[in-house]
């Protein structure tokens, strides 16, 4: 029969067709090498070992069929890792830490004379409290003659007046009475009886007794010396007399002319714009200089000639002996705008001397925030500042203890300024106080009050360094003169010579004041450097090494992702239902999932079978020219 003949593809289309399967096959290539990732931990690692700038990690790559070379260098790349972050760690530490460099600065310049307070060191029987004043020292007479046998000499006064003063005297004795000075045995002498004779007079405590306001609890406030106990008790009750009066300006009684018989400086004489006047209730008399903010002196030389020069009178005269147990007059020398702490910083200038005072001027400054726990004006701290000056720790610590003592006590101490809205302890008006002060002082003195932790010290202090040189004034062959002149000029008999007169010199030492300045240690530069010496010291590579190292850590994370993804959608199609037995699954003639990393290449062989012949293909019967086929 017919045939039909088998259509042969050309060679040369055969080729073409091929050449264009190729190039599509690269093209997809070159398109997938955009998403082309890692397939395994293994390969991520072997490139980055082979291809990465970090010094040794090359060696993990050539070792690799040396298994005990390449447990070496795996062991010693992580070792030396550990050891780096060890290193980073202790310098973050250092960093967090907030270290500061001192820095010592030498300055030469005009420099601000300061303030000097200068006392008569002893307070003075004010006529507003003189009569009761008087009536104290007769009870302490009487008190001294019980205990010690010791007939106290007592200042002339006039007791016309009778009954007013006695009056006035049961008033005080009664509150005298209920805190009244009395000898305790010690510690280890109680069970003793009075008359033993083992008990001697040394043997002793002496004090006095505060109760509360009921009674109820009382405590012995004693002292190893008579001397200190007397004055004490003396004190308390001169203060509660002080505070009976209602106009603390009824005290002021100045009389610089008096106590100040010459002052100097620069070799100008001083006037009364010069000095400002208070009261303080220990001290008397208080007057100081170079005060006011609107004309500050100024020292354009060092030296005695060229600083403050002052002759005082120290004779003791109309004073209250039981008060203070010393003659003089007592200076000190502070900043302008901040109160004068005799207590703390004051010293005590002998009669018939003169003291030349030396002063070298230094500041401090401090870096706040993270750096150190100071404050800068004091706004930031939790304690109100009771004084009209600026923040000192001082100030803060006494507006602390007065704050509390108003909390507690229910009135304010006399030494300290008065909180709004308070007013001083009177044993007339609170009868426990001189119990809850003693008891407030105690825990002050301990820091349970939290006064000493609440009150920083300021980012910025001013302190003068003083020394102090001594030698006697007038000299003994110019004192007839000396005495005679001042005598003549301040109208003022002196009667003892030796210790009527004292002379003080204050001036700058050097034109040279010294400052103590911070600066950060370590800043995030010096942390950056540092992080990058210890880096190039272990691994000897760069900043780009560091982002090698990103990226590893980066490529590690997005394969842990895509491997867990993969074996989720693994586990859904296993658990999918399978097809059924009738339909056409498409899926079978899919490709499989390529693995991770790079595009798996796969061969793709075409089968080219020989066509049938084209007589196989011609319809059986009769064909369309009307032949017929024979077999």
């Amino acid at each position: 029969g017919g045939s039909v003949k088998a259509g042969k593809m050309p060679e040369g289309e055969k080729t073409r067709q091929c050449k264009q399967e190729e190039e599509q096959l690269q093209k997809e290539e070159e398109q997938e090498g955009l998403i082309e990732f890692y397939s395994s931990y293994q390969e991520l690692f072997q490139f980055f070992c082979s291809n990465t700038t970090i010094h040794g990690a090359i060696r993990l790559v050539c070792s690799k069929k040396n298994k005990m070379k390449t447990a070496f260098w795996s062991v010693l790349f992580f070792l030396t890792f550990g050891l780096m972050y060890w290193q980073f760690g202790i310098l973050y530490r250092e960093y967090f830490s907030y270290p500061v460099n001192l820095n010592l600065n030498l300055n030469s310049d005009r420099l601000t004379f300061p303030a000097v307070t200068l006392c008569t060191l002893n307070p003075y029987r004010y006529s507003a409290i003189r009569k009761k004043l008087d009536e104290l020292d007769q009870i302490t007479h009487q008190t001294l003659l019980d205990l010690y046998d010791y007939n106290m000499s007592l200042p002339q006064s006039d007791w016309s007046t009778l009954s007013t003063q006695k009056r006035s005297s049961r008033s005080l004795l009664h509150h005298v009475q209920r805190h009244p000075l009395r000898r305790q045995k010690r510690d280890n002498l109680v069970n003793l009886p009075e008359n033993s004779p083992s008990v001697d007079k040394n043997d002793w405590k002496i004090g006095f007794v505060l109760c509360s306001e009921n009674s109820k609890d009382c405590f012995h406030q004693a002292y190893s010396s008579g001397v200190d106990a007397v004055r004490e008790w003396y004190s308390f009750h001169y203060i509660n007399i002080l505070a009976q009066v209602p106009d603390a300006k009824a005290l002021d009684e100045s009389d610089f002319e008096n106590f100040i018989y010459a002052c100097r400086f620069n070799e100008a004489t001083c006037d009364k714009a010069n000095y400002t006047h208070f009261h303080h209730p220990l001290y008397g008399n208080c007057y100081t200089f170079n005060d006011n903010s609107s004309s500050l002196w100024t020292s354009s030389l060092p030296g005695i000639n060229n600083g403050l020069s002052l002759v005082v009178r120290t004779e003791q005269n109309d004073f209250i002996p039981l008060l203070s147990t010393v003659t003089g007059a007592r200076v000190m020398v502070h900043d302008q705008n901040e109160p004068a702490f005799m207590d703390d910083g004051g010293f005590n200038v002998r009669p018939g001397i003169e003291t030349s005072i030396s002063m070298r001027k230094e500041m401090t400054v401090r870096l706040g925030g993270s750096y150190s726990d100071c404050t800068e004006d004091g706004s930031d701290v939790p304690v109100q500042n009771l004084y009209s000056s600026r923040y000192t720790e001082q100030v803060c610590i006494r507006s602390c203890f007065q704050l509390n003592m108003v909390e507690r006590c229910g009135c304010a101490y006399y030494f300290y300024p008065l909180p709004e809205g308070a007013e001083y302890c009177d044993y007339t008006k609170h009868v426990s106080w001189g119990y809850c002060y003693y008891k407030l002082l105690a825990e002050f003195k301990a820091d349970v009050l939290g006064c000493f932790h609440k009150c920083r010290k300021p980012c910025k202090m001013t302190e003068y360094q003083l020394s102090a040189g001594y030698s006697r004034w007038p000299s003994a062959v110019s004192e007839d003169w000396v005495f005679y002149m001042l005598s003549q000029q301040n109208k003022y008999n002196i009667t003892s010579k030796r210790n009527g007169v004292a002379k003080v010199n204050i001036f700058f030492e050097e034109w040279n004041y010294k400052t103590n300045g911070e600066s950060p240690a370590f800043t995030v530069v010096t942390l950056l450097s540092q992080l990058g010496n210890q880096w190039s010291l272990w691994f000897g590579s760069s900043v780009l090494s560091v982002m090698e190292l990103a990226e590893l850590i980066l490529d590690f994370i997005a394969i842990t992702f895509i491997l867990a993804f993969r074996w989720f959608r693994s586990r859904q199609k296993l658990s999918a239902p399978g097809p059924s037995p009738n339909s056409h699954d498409n899926t079978a003639f899919q490709d499989e999932t390529p693995g991770l990393g790079a595009p798996h290449r796969f061969t793709v062989e075409a089968v080219v079978t020989t066509l049938p012949s084209y007589n196989s293909l011609e319809p059986r019967g009769p064909s369309r020219d009307g032949e017929v086929g024979h077999d």
